[in-house]
């Protein structure tokens, strides 16, 4: 019988029992947070981690403990990867196909969130362009080297609650810029592409899911002003007021066990083509953003899923 696991489960905790001795399983963001600790538990269990990073320097000082704590045949190689930019994210695509290792998992964990407003360097808007445009074209690039019985993870989050996509105007160049706006269009869009790519690969056996890892305190909100974040802290009082839940922050080791555990303890069948959060498949909700949890029926529609991919394949001038 496979084991409950819920919002404060760990990372160690999912795992327990696990033997990933043999496994390759490439995560992307591996300089700080989730990343790291998503390596650090997968590679303590016997998987050789592929770590991506666009600063390896500071990955190689922020995977230390990944090093020192692998066991049962498992170890760390780090590859550049600047998801900014698609000559970057294609050079180091084609150094891991050339390789031609295959992988289990692909974890895709790195990305930002509320940033000001600005463009890649290929002239995407930049949350659109790094957590959505720049996995889509690597996932897709190493895709030949994922065997049936591999998976997908996209990390994807309740924000994207705050927003759809909008395949009329991806960069905002006709739309006011807010920047949770454009942080729920990317989140909304990391789920659709699991979708898509889900349903593209699923006969060969090679499954996709997106999972929310729960509110953390990461790098990730480095570009929240005390404002935006008190914005945040008095919309969830006010919840919790009106007799919604009270909000709990989660360890890192806690927001990263649903990465681990959609990525090798939970049955395919179960997450394949689903978002999942606090270690189970989420349940639909027509909520705004709120802390109930949940998957608003837009992420999870299957022509909006291809409508993405089509778009995505016309802003890349690439097919898959």
């Amino acid at each position: 019988m496979t084991a409950s696991f819920g919002a404060k489960s760990t990372t160690d905790e999912v795992l327990s029992g696990v033997d990933l001795s043999g496994k390759r399983i490439l995560v992307t963001g591996v300089s700080a947070g989730l990343g790291v600790e998503t390596a650090r538990a997968l590679a303590a269990h016997g998987a050789q981690v592929v770590g991506a990073a666009r600063d390896l320097t500071k990955a190689h000082k922020a995977t230390e403990q990944v090093r020192a704590q692998a066991a049962n045949g498992g170890g760390l190689e780090l590859v550049e990867l600047d998801l900014a930019s698609l000559a970057s994210v294609r050079a180091c695509a084609d150094a891991l196909v050339a390789a031609g290792k295959p992988l289990d998992v692909v974890i895709a964990n790195a990305g930002v969130m509320a940033t000001p407003f600005g463009k890649t360097s290929d002239g995407f808007e930049t949350q659109f362009g790094t957590n959505h445009l720049g996995h889509f074209v690597l996932v897709n690039r190493i895709a030949s080297l994922m065997k049936p019985g591999s998976r997908l993870v996209n990390l994807s989050s309740s924000g994207h609650r705050f927003s759809d996509i909008d395949l009329d105007d991806p960069n905002f160049e006709r739309t006011p810029y807010a920047e949770f706006v454009a942080y729920g269009r990317s989140k909304t869009a990391n789920i659709l592409f699991a979708v898509e790519f889900d349903r593209r690969h699923k006969a060969q056996g090679v499954r996709a899911a997106a999972v929310h890892p729960g509110g953390i305190q990461t790098e990730l909100g480095r570009y929240m002003t005390p404002e935006v974040m008190q914005t945040m802290i008095d919309s969830i009082a006010t919840q919790a007021a009106a007799g919604g839940p009270t909000f709990e922050w989660k360890t890192i080791p806690q927001g990263a066990a649903t990465s681990c555990w959609a990525a090798v303890v939970a049955p395919a069948e179960t997450v394949g083509g689903l978002y999942c959060e606090d270690c189970h498949v989420a349940e639909p909700t027509d909520a705004g953003v709120d802390f109930r949890g949940g998957i608003r029926a837009y992420a999870l529609d299957p022509e909006h899923a291809k409508a993405l991919w089509a778009r995505s394949e016309e802003m890349v001038g690439e097919r898959f």
